[in-house]
């Protein structure tokens, strides 16, 4: 039972840290090699070249500040996302990256850029505490306790007022989980 457990327990902490170490690389390239030009891959809302950036701009930050503040609740949030089951991690962010993405694409202002993996965070963050409200068992409801006492005031992102702060990324991002947190429950109790 043990190495079951810390086989499983490995096998997340590659899952995240493989995403961590890609953002991290990503950020390093574009700073020392492309001079910040990556960000241009980022989503740019309501043009048609725009829809490109959708999967890469959760994986693109604009500088290492941006990126220090988004790896530790990515970590954290991700982790806390693969408890019941690994598997939901993928699931969780491809929606999150969909959804988000799309909700960027409508709503961004015109002539913005927005990537970072907030989209993810947030994701996650709507996907943990929405889960145990859709599958209603203790675990998932203690799940979404400890997440919302630990970053609940993350929820205030999702609203806009912070120049520079794609709150449409954290919007749809949070929306995204939602949706597959729903998802996952309807899946779960056709099983």
């Amino acid at each position: 039972m043990n190495r079951s457990i810390d086989k499983k327990f490995k096998q997340q902490l590659t899952i995240l840290i493989s995403f961590v170490t890609l953002f991290w690389v990503l950020e390093i390239l574009d700073l020392v090699i492309f001079g910040g030009g990556l960000d241009r891959f980022g989503i740019r809302p309501r043009v048609i070249n725009g829809l490109w950036g959708i999967p890469f701009a959760p994986f693109l930050h604009f500088g290492f500040g941006h990126l220090i503040s988004n790896t530790i609740p990515f970590m954290i949030l991700g982790w806390l996302v693969m408890v019941q089951r690994t598997s939901d991690f993928w699931l969780v962010t491809l929606l999150t990256i969909i959804v988000g993405g799309v909700g960027i694409w409508f709503l961004g202002a015109p002539g913005s850029v927005h990537i970072g993996a907030s989209i993810l965070v947030f994701g996650y963050l709507g996907f943990l505490l929405s889960r145990g409200l859709f599958q209603g068992n203790l675990a998932s409801i203690a799940v979404a306790v400890i997440t919302f006492f630990m970053y609940g005031q993350l929820i205030w992102g999702i609203l806009p007022g912070v120049p520079h702060v794609s709150w449409q990324g954290h919007l749809f991002g949070f929306l995204g989980g939602v949706l597959a947190a729903r998802f996952l429950a309807k899946s779960s109790k056709k099983i």
